[in-house]
């Protein structure tokens, strides 16, 4: 699939060139068309999350910061959990986050083939606990519809697979990707649900509204994933109003990641206190539905680890004391 994208030239006039011909030289560089249209001005939330920054240079994070190659047991699988695997179906995206956890691969020349996604075909059929497969890359949907479906085909042919998940980013840099022959390949292989990545209420416009709703239309349950990055939606006020206007748009949000230690991403990152804060600012301040799961994906494959407000005060004398929304205290009996 050719996706319309905007490849910044040494005299970008939105950008410095030295900047960028220093950044790029080690991380690559790409925006689509319509996400740099959504910018309203330099470094403002949808700058941040595209555009490069001499920062990236002076990083002393974590190459591979989740340890995903240590849990690769073959190049397109990424087996941690005892009952899920992530298939790594493409290196490319429709554009380069700068935050990016593979940021190590994205837009590299680690290119995935058809003989990689057979290997893992093979290995997610002689493994019969996995029951739930995770579409990942790169973005799946960079990928031809051919392509795409094939993949699918594939894993819905194993019968211990259950549930197809996809991770895909395209709703809100490239919603025009959302097709309706799209869609009605997508629709043949339900259960089949998709995550798809909003950081700011800034990249809810009528082009992403319509193409969530048009994978909702077709029944695929859609969740969101953002990343907490700081200058972007570090704030209460910012993450209520990105959480509220999702569930406007059929998205559920899922989950907010504390920045994973990424190598060229560290100046993205936030005190735990500020996701903790975020949370307590949600909770019991608008909808459940609105409130998503903060997470730290641990480092070195530890998986994620849900992280919580202290809401137990204490257990003793058969009761336990719970604090609410409002700082108030509340007995509960243990038993």
């Amino acid at each position: 699939m050719t996706v319309e994208t905007v490849q910044l030239e040494m005299n970008s006039p939105i950008t410095d060139a030295e900047e960028l011909k220093l950044v790029s030289s080690r991380y690559p560089v790409r925006i689509t068309k319509y996400y740099k249209g959504l910018i309203k001005e330099k470094n403002d939330a949808i700058w941040k999350q595209s555009m490069p920054s001499i920062k990236e240079l002076e990083d002393s994070g974590i190459t591979d910061p989740l340890g995903e190659e240590h849990d690769s047991p073959v190049k397109c699988i990424v087996h941690r959990y005892p009952d899920r695997a992530l298939f790594y179906s493409t290196s490319e995206c429709a554009m380069f986050c700068r935050f990016c956890t593979r940021k190590r691969k994205v837009g590299k020349t680690d290119t995935v083939s058809k003989e990689d996604w057979n290997e893992g075909f093979e290995y997610i059929k002689k493994h019969t606990e996995i029951r739930d497969v995770v579409v990942s890359g790169g973005d799946p949907l960079t990928l031809s519809d051919e392509n795409l479906g094939f993949i699918l085909s594939n894993l819905r042919k194993i019968k211990h697979v259950q549930i197809i998940r996809i991770g895909t980013r395209m709703p809100v840099v490239n919603p025009n990707r959302i097709t309706d022959k799209l869609c009605s390949i997508l629709k043949q292989h339900h259960p089949l649900y998709i995550n798809t990545h909003f950081n700011h209420p800034d990249e809810i416009t009528d082009e992403s509204t319509e193409a969530c709703n048009k994978l909702a239309n077709v029944g695929i349950p859609l969740g969101n994933q953002s990343v907490l990055l700081k200058g972007v939606n570090d704030d209460i006020a910012t993450m209520k109003l990105l959480m509220q206007k999702l569930l406007e748009i059929r998205v559920k949000p899922y989950y907010i990641y504390m920045m994973d230690l990424i190598l060229g991403a560290s100046h993205f990152r936030t005190s735990l206190q500020t996701g903790l804060d975020i949370i307590e600012g949600l909770r019991g301040h608008t909808s459940g539905m609105a409130v998503p799961q903060l997470v730290i994906d641990a480092p070195n494959g530890g998986g994620k680890i849900p992280i919580m407000p202290e809401t137990i005060i204490s257990k003793e004398y058969g009761e336990v004391i719970l604090r609410n929304y409002e700082n108030k205290y509340f007995s509960y009996p243990l038993e």
